[in-house]
């Protein structure tokens, strides 16, 4: 089982738990707007967009800051920041600059998880040991320098060997959370099923936390949402721990909370009953 913490909110994840809600808005990807803020050193975007995201249901936000003119290494530990203050929730600290992510484990006072590291030596050498130091979780993707594998065995073997290294960095186990890496079903339709046998190999195999960004599976394609959607109640049945996701977009809490309780995710429907009560009172 992983977890990680704000002051306010300790997130558990792993196999057989409720599925974990990973907020993905805060992305200057595509929303020049947000870009703009951030090469200003302004937060007005980021902090309405944590606040939505936390009222919508997201148990953790994923924090990028990653654009043209952005000093990632001093943007990010102050975006980290802010948006935990604000809405108390765990932080998910997401950069391809391993400075940039450990200046903002330096001042993160809780326990984070880092995104991301893939099954490439370099890598692995430069994170895991990070994630050690700081006592944080890590998101590991499964594919290294022969790039991404459409066999989910081949998968299975880079997530093999990111276990043995996290057990030579003497990294818990635990903390390593395996992304089984989900493209665009429009490039090719077998990427589906490629995806759902990793995530289900995975936690049968290794009994490790599992993660997908859901919305790759839809690149390219109208109707997004609801590809989306079917895609995210599939990967929960074959076993997903964590979906990283629009937690605003229609029906995506919904989809999860309610695909967790028909696989016996939420016993007795706790938490989809309490959703809908609190939905209700609104």
């Amino acid at each position: 089982m992983s977890f990680i913490t704000s002051k306010e909110k300790e997130v558990q994840f792993g196999v057989g738990l409720p599925t974990v809600i990973i907020g993905e808005r805060i992305n200057p990807t595509n929303k020049e707007d947000l870009a703009d803020e951030l090469r200003e050193e302004k937060f007005d975007l980021l902090k309405k967009e944590a606040i939505k995201q936390k009222e919508s249901g997201a148990d953790i936000l994923d924090i990028n800051v990653g654009a043209d003119g952005v000093n990632e290494e001093e943007i990010l530990p102050k975006a980290v920041i802010i948006a935990n203050e604000i809405t108390g929730l765990p932080i998910c600290i997401d950069s391809s600059n391993p400075i940039a992510i450990e200046e903002a484990l330096k001042i993160y006072p809780y326990k984070a998880l880092i995104n991301s590291t893939t099954g490439e030596e370099v890598k692995l050498e430069t994170m895991l040991p990070m994630a050690k130091k700081y006592k944080a979780a890590i998101i590991c993707l499964t594919y290294d320098e022969d790039g991404i594998s459409n066999d989910p065995n081949k998968r299975v073997e880079v997530a093999k060997k990111i276990i043995d290294k996290t057990k030579y960095y003497d990294l818990p186990i635990d903390d390593i959370v395996l992304d089984c890496v989900v493209l665009s079903s429009s490039v090719d339709p077998s990427f589906t099923n490629i995806a759902l046998e990793t995530v289900k190999k995975v936690s049968n195999e290794f009994g490790i936390s599992t993660v997908l960004g859901i919305s790759n599976i839809s690149f390219g394609m109208p109707m997004r949402n609801h590809l989306n959607l079917s895609f995210l109640s599939m990967a929960i049945a074959n076993g997903l721990s964590a979906a990283i996701v629009d937690p605003t977009k229609g029906d995506v809490v919904e989809t999860i909370l309610a695909a967790d309780f028909i696989n016996g995710r939420d016993k007795y429907g706790k938490r989809f009953i309490s959703y809908y009560r609190n939905k209700a009172k609104k």
